[in-house]
Formats: structure tokens, C-alpha cells, sequence
């Protein structure tokens, strides 16, 4: 009868060649495995055992899904009895459990959940990103006029509350100027439209925090990561303060003495709102990726999808170093477009010159249009500039219209220059494939920026763009991750990982 012996520690020296039979039964004793069988378990003292050697250690560490962890099975004799030989100290030197119990002393590579976790509060933060988009183009923004973290949470829940809120909101410079005939029920509709976009950003802080707070305690995260998720978390709760802070604009009643005046909030906090969101997403959606590669190539799987492609003889080429610059330029190119977007929808300069090239029939307004001494506030004019930058809407789409083609042709640019048989041979195939989808993405980008202008603005066409917008900086943050080396930590896991294996069999 077959004999099936469990090893669950180690207390003597042992032969290499019963090491051998045991790691490799078809190739040394004849031995395969069965499913019908009686089991001899054979046990030794826990306290022999180096803690790190034990099977529970091992599924701890990113070596669990790597070559060594799938050939420890237990083995089945088909002839001859296994017989235990003393084991030698070079028994730990050449198989999975030393490995395992030098991991100790390596440094943490963040496991997968982390990165999980991480893409998960990118997605998060793209929906606030996307709501709070629908909620300034349905002009529901205003609707709520207290800012309260806690209780603000809960709706109104009666008839007595949601006339308490109403009244509120008839004190405001955008009811008495626009919506002075709007009915209760047409005032929940904006409410809800902004209380679900404040809930949201609620939920990025908790569903952050608390994971945080459990990884920092289990150890999970590398040296550095404490820091720059703080960072996030803090970012996280000044985003909710200029979000408040942005809101508080368009309720100061200064505006009912500016003739023509339309009460909106001012397009620098909304700027500064949007801008921050941005950087938080990239900055979650980055470091996720970053950490999900790490723990693949800690594994040894191939760098950047390539099997003969190292990343050290591919990242110190020049060719790639200045792609790599590039693709970096890009990338701000992308955030300064979706920046001056925030300008665009903060003086509804959307709804001028619905035409695409020209702009009143031609390719820029007059200059005497451009930058208008009507928005000088300084006696000598010296703001003159920077105010129609920043405050003037025809300016302001025009710079929109410029940054916008400008990062279309550097986005189609660096595809062309990725397609060059030179380059294309020195580039891994996920930055290949990553740079296709940019340019595919870019498209996109632009076919629904044309349909915004064109067709006026409509409000699922025009979050669609500004969702785009993201998505478009995804690809290319993605592009930056698939040339980025990996972390000190994850090569040093691989390394350990690639000598058992050598001196293992």
C-alpha cells in the first residue's frame, strides 16, 4: 500500500538524495501521486523548527505564489518505504523552506490587497471626481448651504426639515437671481444631486482610513509607504475643506450689487477643487499600480510583460530614458489641460464660439477680445494678463482649445515615435501596448470635447469629456509605471527567490 509522509519539521541532517526524492518523485524513486491512499503522518517537535521554515510562514510572503511553494506536496511511495537520514545543514541552503526563513530578513514587499486597495480608492475618487462634474452642470453646487462633516450625512428626513432647508437655500444670491420660481420638489432634486456628491467624498476618507489604519498594523506596507499614504489621507481632508471652501463663493451675497452678475462660485477654487482631486487620484492610482508590479516581479514574473528584456539593460538606454522624459511631459500636459477645463466650466465658457476650428470664423479672436482692458482692476493695467487669462471666457477657451490640441499632437507624437523600429524593439511590450492605448484614448478625449462645444454643452456629453479627461491621464501614469524599476525591496525578493531556485535542483 501506498505510503503518503507529511513533512512538518525538521530535526535531523538528511541526505541530499532523499531531499531529491522528495522534491522530485518521478525522477529519483518512481514515486506519483495518488488520490485513493492510506497517510502516515510523521511528526517532529514544533520547537526544532525554525518558525520561518513552517508552511504558515511561507503563504505569508510573495514567494508563496512562486516556483517553490507549488512543489512542496506531500509524496506518495509506490515501492519502497521512505527512509529519514540525518539531515545535513546544506538541506536549508537548497530548497523552498530556507528561503522562507531568510525572508525574515528581507525587506516588506507590500502584498497584493495593498494595491487592491489602492486602485479601489482610485475609483473612488474618479466617481467623486465624475459627480461632482454632473453636480456643477446641473448647477446643483449651492442647493446645500452648511457645511457640516458630521451630520450632514443624513438628510432631511420630514416635511419640517425640508422646508428649514428650502428656506436656506431662498437666502441665497442663486435663488434670487435664477431660481426664484423653483418648487420644493425641483429643490430636492438639485439637493440630492449635491448631498451625493458630498456622501461620496465621505466614503473615499472612511474606505481609505480604516484600511490604513489595518495595514499599518499588520505590517504590510514598505518603509516609505506610511508617509505617502498620510499624505493621501491628509489630501483627502483638504479636499473636503476646498470643496466647502468653493461652495462659500457663490453664496456671498456681494454679488447682488455687480450688475449682470450670475452667482457661481469663482473658477480659482474650483481650479484648485478639481486640481487637488486629480492629484489624489494619480497619485492612489500610481501608487497601486507601482505596488501590484512590484509584488508580480518580487514573485519572478517578467519585468513589464517581456521574458528576455531586462529592466536595467532596457531603463539605462538613452532612447527609453527619452521616452521615458516624453511620456513624463505628457503627463503634465494632460493635468494642465484638465486644470484649464475647471476655468472653462467655472465661467461657462462653453457656451461661446460653439464652432470648431475657427472661432468667429477665425482660428483666435481679435486681441482687443483676447485680452480686454475691461477686466484691469489695477489703474495702470498692469493685470491686464493674467486677469484675462484667468477671468476672461473667451481667453479662457481659447487657452483651452490650444492645451487641448497640444497634448492630441504630443499624445499622437510619441505613439509615431513608439512605432519606429528602433524604439519599438528597445521597449517592453506593456509600454508598447500601454502607449497604443493613449493615443486610442486620446481620440476619444477629443471626439468629446467637439460634441461638448458643438452641441452646447450638454450635461452626459460633457461629463463624459471631463471623465475622459482622467482616463486619458491613466493610460499615460500606466505608460510611466511600465518604466519604472522595480522597488529595492521586490529585487531583493527576487533575488533570494531566483538563488534558492538555482542551488535548490
Amino acid at each position: 500500500m501506498a505510503e503518503r509522509v507529511q513533512v512538518l519539521g525538521l530535526r535531523e541532517p538528511m541526505q541530499l538524495n532523499f531531499v531529491n526524492a522528495l522534491l522530485r518523485p518521478r525522477a529519483h524513486l518512481g514515486l506519483r501521486t495518488s488520490r485513493t491512499f492510506s497517510t502516515v503522518s510523521v511528526n517532529f517537535p514544533r520547537r526544532t523548527v525554525p518558525k520561518s521554515c513552517l508552511a504558515s510562514e511561507v503563504t505569508s510572503s510573495p514567494l508563496r505564489d512562486s516556483w517553490f511553494y507549488r512543489r512542496c506536496y506531500s509524496v506518495v511511495a509506490q515501492r519502497k518505504p521512505a527512509i529519514l537520514h540525518s539531515l545535513e545543514p546544506r538541506f536549508f541552503s537548497a530548497n523552498a523552506f530556507h528561503a522562507a526563513a531568510r525572508a525574515s530578513q528581507l525587506p516588506v514587499v507590500a502584498p497584493p490587497a495593498v494595491g487592491r486597495w489602492l486602485l479601489f480608492s482610485s475609483v473612488m475618487v474618479f466617481a467623486v471626481i465624475v459627480v461632482g462634474g454632473v453636480t456643477r452642470l446641473t448647477e446643483s453646487g449651492l442647493s446645500i448651504t452648511e457645511w457640516k462633516p458630521i451630520t450632514g450625512i443624513i438628510p432631511p428626513m420630514n416635511v419640517e426639515d425640508w422646508s428649514a432647508e428650502f428656506e436656506k437655500y431662498k437666502a441665497t444670491p442663486e435663488f434670487k437671481l435664477l431660481n426664484h420660481s423653483i418648487t420644493l420638489d425641483e429643490f430636492k432634486n438639485i439637493f440630492y444631486m449635491e448631498w451625493g456628491h458630498r456622501v461620496l467624498g465621505r466614503l473615499v476618507g472612511i474606505t481609505f482610513v480604516v484600511p490604513l489604519v489595518y495595514f499599518g498594523l499588520r505590517k504590510k506596507l514598505t518603509k516609505s509607504m506610511p508617509t505617502q499614504l498620510t499624505g493621501m489621507a491628509l489630501l483627502i481632508g483638504v479636499q473636503g475643506f476646498l470643496g466647502w471652501y468653493m461652495v462659500k463663493s457663490g453664496l456671498e451675497n456681494s454679488i447682488m450689487d455687480t450688475p449682470g452678475a450670475v452667482p457661481r462660485v469663482s473658477q480659482y477654487r474650483l481650479a484648485a477643487h478639481l486640481g487637488t482631486a486629480v492629484v489624489l487620484y494619480a497619485w492612489m492610482f500610481g501608487t497601486g499600480i507601482a505596488v501590484m508590479k512590484d509584488w508580480k516581479y518580487a514573485s519572478g514574473e517578467p519585468w513589464s510583460g517581456s521574458r528576455t528584456m531586462t529592466w536595467q539593460n532596457v531603463l539605462s538606454n538613452p532612447a527609453v530614458k527619452r521616452f521615458s522624459r516624453l511620456s513624463k511631459g505628457l503627463s503634465v500636459l494632460v493635468f494642465l489641460t484638465a486644470l484649464s477645463g475647471a476655468f472653462v466650466a467655472g465661467l461657462d465658457a462653453g457656451l461661446l464660439y460653439n464652432e470648431f476650428p475657427l472661432m468667429g470664423g477665425r482660428l483666435a479672436p481679435p486681441m482687443d477680445e483676447l485680452f480686454s482692458s475691461a477686466y484691469a482692476k489695477n489703474a495702470d493695467g498692469s493685470d491686464i494678463w493674467w486677469r484675462n487669462i484667468f477671468e476672461n471666457p473667451t481667453t479662457v477657451q481659447f487657452d483651452h482649445r490650444v492645451l487641448a490640441m497640444t497634448t492630441y499632437l504630443s499624445t499622437c507624437l510619441l505613439f509615431a515615435y513608439s512605432r519606429r523600429p528602433a524604439i519599438r524593439a528597445l521597449l517592453p511590450p506593456l509600454a508598447r501596448t500601454t502607449v497604443t492605448v493613449a493615443f486610442a484614448m486620446a481620440n476619444v478625449q477629443v471626439s468629446l470635447g467637439l460634441a461638448t462645444l458643438l452641441y452646447l454643452v450638454p450635461v452626459p456629453v460633457a461629463a463624459a469629456h471631463q471623465a475622459g479627461s482622467i482616463a486619458l491621464l491613466s493610460t499615460v501614469l500606466y505608460l510611466l509605471v511600465s518604466l519604472r524599476r522595480p522597488s529595492l525591496a521586490a529585487q531583493m525578493w527576487r533575488k533570494a527567490g531566483t538563488q534558492a531556485k538555482s542551488s535548490g535542483l
